[in-house]
């Protein structure tokens, strides 16, 4: 009895030992295949992540693509303002020159008529400085027939002339020059605006003045040599302003 129940707990171990090594077996291939689908779940995280990251990083560039083309339509709509601004402004560049072609051919005819008027002046006027006025209406007469000088800048030398004879009448001036006559010499002139022009020797012995009305020059008392001499001084700034008691003889006071 004792070797049959040893028997068959022999045999009953060796099924417990058979099973349990096939159950181990069994379990060890459900690890594996576990460790595998876990692997294969590593691997398509793995391609599911790096396909997120190519997603994230298509995404930032097309957000900056779409930046920059947000930024170039708006530079586009700057461009095409200016674009339309440029052709408003050519629009009025064409008219203005269309305008100063006008004018040009209003305003030469014009300076030419005032170079002659000029000229008409200097030769009327009380004659002093006329070597200096009469070349200053040639370099004018020469200036109008220059074809590589603006109208503008003719205009402007034209009424620069204007205005240099408009200051002779307000000032005095002292200079030496040549009386003309039967014998011509050097002598001191001194001019009041339009009003007076005066002569004296260099010797300071004689003095004489301009005679509008007869058009000619004519000696003086020698009584006002020391005045004439007087403001010669004030006139070179050699001496402090100051009255001076001088013939004064136009037109008017001839009638």
């Amino acid at each position: 009895m004792m070797r049959t129940a040893t028997a068959g707990a022999a045999i009953a171990i060796a099924a417990v030992s058979a099973t349990g090594v096939a159950w181990a077996q069994s379990l060890d291939s459900a690890i594996d295949r576990g460790v595998q689908r876990t692997a294969q779940a590593q691997s398509q995280q793995d391609q599911i992540d790096e396909v997120f990251e190519q997603t994230q990083e298509r995404l930032r560039e097309y957000q900056d693509v779409q930046k920059q083309i947000d930024n170039l339509e708006v530079y586009l709509a700057q461009l095409e303002r200016q674009v339309a601004n440029q052709d408003r402004e050519l629009t009025s560049i064409n008219t203005s020159i269309e305008k100063v072609t006008l004018i040009e051919r209003q305003v030469t005819p014009l300076m030419l008529k005032m170079v002659d008027a000029l000229d008409q002046f200097v030769e009327l006027d009380v004659p002093f400085l006329l070597d200096e006025r009469r070349g200053r209406v040639d370099k004018l007469r020469d200036l109008m027939d220059r074809a590589n000088v603006t109208v503008a800048e003719k205009f402007r030398t034209v009424t620069g002339a204007y205005q240099t004879e408009m200051e002779y009448g307000r000032t005095i001036e002292a200079y030496r020059g040549v009386l003309p006559g039967e014998t011509e010499r050097e002598v001191d002139f001194l001019r009041f605006g339009r009003v007076a022009l005066l002569y004296q020797t260099l010797d300071q012995t004689r003095v004489g003045m301009w005679n509008p009305v007869s058009g000619s020059w004519e000696q003086l008392p020698r009584e006002y040599v020391g005045q004439v001499t007087q403001a010669i001084r004030i006139a070179r700034e050699q001496a402090a302003p100051d009255l001076v008691r001088l013939p004064i003889k136009t037109a008017e006071t001839a009638e």
